[in-house]
């Protein structure tokens, strides 16, 4: 059987072309709220120029990989946690394609899911959770070109925030954002901040996303290279503990033009799903804080042979995450690709050769003399 392979795409994505000029000419072309514009202003960085064909899952396959097809379902939980206000968003299109009345061809599902840890408020999460699928949908180069897509909707979220938040200033909030498509087999997860995805692959946890925490060494190298530090608490200018996310405008020295500190794009993680392939987590760093990877992938592999929901497995991984003295917000996506319940893991037996030594066998043999004697003696 082979094996997926999980591959980054982050290495050698363009520059943010949003710090700049581009912010500007996007305030001409997007308005926050219902009356945003419908077109979207693409940066020259980020256009690829592709010829005009329609979308088909079967692009996405190998074509010695034709017979495995995702059955895609899923659920959701969210709790305030311990929090006094909850700040987290989500959202699941099981069928993202047809959902957004857009036309779909061949076989394979076509779903979008995303997870939103906001802080300073909820209004940047509740507006990413809105329009970062609408932007996705909107583009004219989805899903052919869906890493591109991806990063520039990221983007264009963060700039279309800004602009929301310049003319309500009550709005200032920012957000990390995780987003996952399925399109056929290839699962693609963009990730800003430290909401994290894993897979589980034949009970195996394998990371989808990476944490951006100020004080990991390549975040923590763009921050001080942009005039920014990372305090001993891990934060970064002494503000905010993650190293990407939307929003944050409101905050000094964090998006300057000319270098920012705090990013958000999106770092990409892609894979080819296959029948070993049981489940996908998604959740908030409220739910991590008290779970490793390995420990959730196992919890929920447990509940799910239990019950088979995707809803009631979220909601599990939320009550269990409280149970534990989580303190945060508590968001979870679980999303299933099969019908069935995960199945038992066979261990396999390995064979064992025992011997005996030299010393061992005289012993033995000692033994046995011993108990012929008294064999005799009691004759």
């Amino acid at each position: 059987m082979e094996e997926s392979k999980v591959e980054s795409l982050s290495e050698g994505r363009p520059p943010n072309p949003f710090a700049g000029s581009y912010k500007q000419s996007f305030r001409t072309s997007c308005v926050a709220g219902s009356s945003m514009k419908t077109t979207l202003v693409r940066h020259s960085s980020l256009v690829k120029v592709t010829s005009e064909v329609s979308f088909s899952p079967d692009m996405l396959k190998d074509s010695h990989e034709m017979d495995f097809i995702p059955m895609v379902r899923s659920g959701a939980w969210a709790d305030c946690g311990r929090r006094a206000f909850m700040e987290d968003a989500h959202v699941c299109f099981d069928d993202f394609i047809c959902d957004y009345g857009l036309k779909k061809c061949g076989e394979g599902p076509s779903a979008f899911y995303g997870i939103f840890d906001g802080h300073y408020g909820k209004y940047a999460a509740n507006f990413a959770s809105k329009h970062l699928p609408r932007f996705i949908r909107e583009d004219k180069d989805f899903p052919r070109e869906i890493d591109t897509v991806l990063s520039s909707a990221f983007l264009q979220t963060d700039n279309a925030f800004a602009e929301a938040c310049s003319i309500d200033a009550s709005l200032e909030s920012g957000t990390t954002a995780l987003a996952a498509l399925i399109l056929g087999r290839s699962l693609i997860v963009a990730n800003a901040g430290d909401c994290r995805a894993v897979l589980c692959r034949s009970g195996k946890a394998v990371a989808m996303s990476k944490d951006h925490k100020p004080k990991c060494p390549k975040e923590k190298m763009r921050i001080e290279s942009c005039g920014g530090f990372v305090d001993d608490d891990g934060y970064m200018n002494g503000d905010i503990n993650v190293a990407r996310a939307l929003g944050d405008w409101h905050l000094k020295r964090m998006k300057d033009i000319g270098g920012e500190a705090l990013i958000a794009e999106p770092e990409l993680m892609r894979t080819k799903l296959s029948e070993v392939d049981e489940f996908l987590i998604m959740a908030c760093d409220g739910i991590w804080d008290v779970f490793t990877s390995q420990n959730a992938v196992d919890f929920a592999r447990k509940k799910l042979q239990k019950h088979n929901d995707p809803v009631m497995c979220c909601k599990d991984l939320v009550d269990e995450a409280f149970k534990r003295k989580s303190l945060d917000n508590l968001s979870a996506v679980v999303v299933c690709f099969h019908s069935n319940p995960p199945p038992n893991l066979v261990v396999p037996r390995t064979s064992v050769h025992r011997s005996i030594s030299a010393e061992g066998l005289t012993e033995l043999q000692s033994f046995l003399d011993s108990l012929g004697s008294l064999d005799n003696f009691m004759n």
